[in-house]
C-alpha cells in the first residue's frame, strides 16, 4: 500500500527540499509529486512507498511540519494501478468572467462524467481565462454540453483532447477579412466603386452559407469593373487589423510557430500584410487590371471553400508538418473546410453555421485570445513581445 503525503500552508523557500531530505533519509520511494502554488499558498501532494513509509517517516514529517508552520496530513492508498483515463484541456475565457460561469462549466463536466484534476490562470486581460484538466468524459458530449453552457453564460469554452498532438501544434492559417483585418475588403472596394449596399448584401449570404462562394465572388467582383488601382490603393492604406492581431503573429514567431493567411479577398491587400506581419504563407485571389483599371475578372481559380483546405494541407507539407499539427482560424462558410482540416478549428466571432462545425469558438473581439486556447498564459505572451 501507498501513502499520499499532503502538505498544506504558508509557501516559502525550502520546503519542498526538506521533505525530500526526510522521504531519503528515511528510505521511501517517491511515487508522484505535484505541488502548485495559489497566491502564497502551498499545496504539495507526495505519493510514498517502499520500507520508509513506516510510523518512523510519519513522525519525522509530522515534526517537519510543525517547524516549517505547515500542515501535513496522511491518507492511505491502493496500490492498484489506475486505468488512465481520457484527458481533455477546457479553457473557459471570458470579458468578464463569473463565478457562475465556471460553476455552470463544473456542473456539466460533472454530468459528463468528467473530474476536474488541476485548474490555472491563464490570463487576467485583454480577457480572464482558465485551463481546466480534466479526467474522464467524451469528447463529443463534452463539447456538445459545454457549448451550451457557453452560450448560456455568454462565455468561451474550449475542448481540446490531450494528446502529443497539443504540445506539437506549429502552424496557424487564418482567413484574412474580420478575421485578420477588420470588415470586408471587397465591401470597402464596393464603397469606392459606388455599389456597396448590392455587394454587402451578396456577402452576407456567401459567408452564411447560402449561396455558393465562387459564384459570389465573381459577381461582386464584376462590380468594380472599372475601378481604378488608385482607389485599390486607397482601399490597402485603409485597412486595420483586428485587435490582437500583431500580438498573436509576434507572440507565435517568437515561440517558434509558422503562421499563414488564406484568403477569398485580394493579393492586393494580402501582399503587405504578409510582408508587414512576417507571415510564413499567403494565398488570395488576383484582380486583374488593365490599363490601370480593374476588369471585373479573376485571375486563375477562385481561392474558395475547398481551396482553403487545401493551402492548409499544402502549408502543412511544406512545413513537415502533420494536419493534426495545424491551427485554422476563421469566420465565413468558406473557411469552415479549413476548419475540418485542421487539427484545431477556431470560429473567431464566426456566424452560427460556423460556430457549430469548428471545434471552438472565440466572441471575444480580441484575436490574441487564441494563445490561450492554444494554453498560452499571458505571462509568456508577455514575454514574447
Amino acid at each position: 500500500m501507498s501513502l499520499l503525503v499532503t502538505v498544506t500552508g504558508r509557501d516559502h523557500p525550502g520546503v519542498t527540499a526538506a521533505l525530500m531530505d526526510v522521504l531519503t533519509q528515511h528510505g521511501a520511494s517517491v511515487e508522484d509529486v505535484e505541488q502548485v502554488v495559489v497566491h502564497g499558498r502551498l499545496l504539495l501532494g507526495v505519493v510514498i512507498s517502499g520500507e520508509g513509509r513506516g510510523d518512523a517517516v510519519l513522525e519525522a514529517l509530522t515534526q517537519l511540519a510543525a517547524e516549517l508552520d505547515v500542515d501535513v496530513e496522511f491518507t492511505p492508498l491502493d496500490d492498484v494501478e489506475p486505468v488512465p483515463e481520457l484527458r481533455h484541456h477546457v479553457v473557459v475565457l471570458g470579458a468578464p468572467l463569473p463565478p457562475a460561469a465556471l460553476g455552470g462549466i463544473a456542473r456539466r463536466l460533472a454530468a459528463c462524467g468528467a473530474n476536474i484534476e488541476r485548474i490555472s490562470r491563464l490570463s487576467s486581460w485583454p480577457a480572464q481565462s482558465f485551463e481546466l484538466v480534466v479526467s474522464g468524459g467524451n469528447t463529443v458530449r463534452l463539447r456538445h454540453e459545454l457549448a451550451a453552457e457557453a452560450v448560456a453564460q455568454q462565455v468561451d469554452v474550449a475542448v481540446e483532447r490531450a494528446s502529443i498532438y497539443r504540445r506539437a501544434k506549429r502552424l496557424v492559417v487564418m482567413d484574412v477579412d474580420s478575421t485578420l483585418v477588420q470588415g470586408e475588403v471587397i465591401e470597402m472596394l464596393a464603397a469606392e466603386a459606388g455599389c456597396e449596399a448590392e455587394v454587402a448584401r451578396v456577402t452576407a449570404a456567401a459567408m452564411s452559407g447560402e449561396l455558393d462562394f465562387e459564384a459570389s465572388l465573381r459577381a461582386r467582383v464584376a462590380l468594380l469593373e472599372g475601378l481604378p488601382v488608385a482607389a485599390v490603393d486607397r482601399v490597402r492604406r485603409a485597412v486595420k487589423l483586428t485587435p490582437g492581431a500583431r500580438t498573436l503573429v509576434r507572440t507565435l514567431k517568437r515561440l517558434g510557430w509558422t503562421v499563414g493567411i488564406v484568403s477569398g479577398g485580394f493579393t492586393a491587400v494580402t501582399d503587405d500584410l504578409r510582408e508587414e506581419l512576417g507571415l510564413d504563407h499567403a494565398l488570395a485571389n488576383v484582380l486583374e487590371v488593365k490599363d490601370g483599371l480593374l476588369t471585373g475578372r479573376v485571375v486563375g481559380d477562385v481561392v474558395d471553400r475547398a481551396g482553403k483546405a487545401a493551402a492548409l494541407r499544402r502549408f502543412a507539407l511544406a512545413e513537415g508538418l502533420l494536419p493534426e499539427q495545424t491551427v485554422a482560424i476563421g469566420d465565413g462558410a468558406n473557411d469552415i473546410d479549413m476548419l475540418d482540416a485542421a487539427g484545431l478549428g477556431i470560429a473567431f466571432n464566426a456566424k452560427p453555421v460556423v460556430r457549430d462545425a469548428a471545434d471552438t469558438a472565440l466572441s471575444v473581439p480580441f484575436l490574441d485570445a487564441v494563445l490561450f486556447l492554444l494554453g498560452i498564459p499571458r505571462h509568456e505572451v508577455e514575454q514574447a513581445l
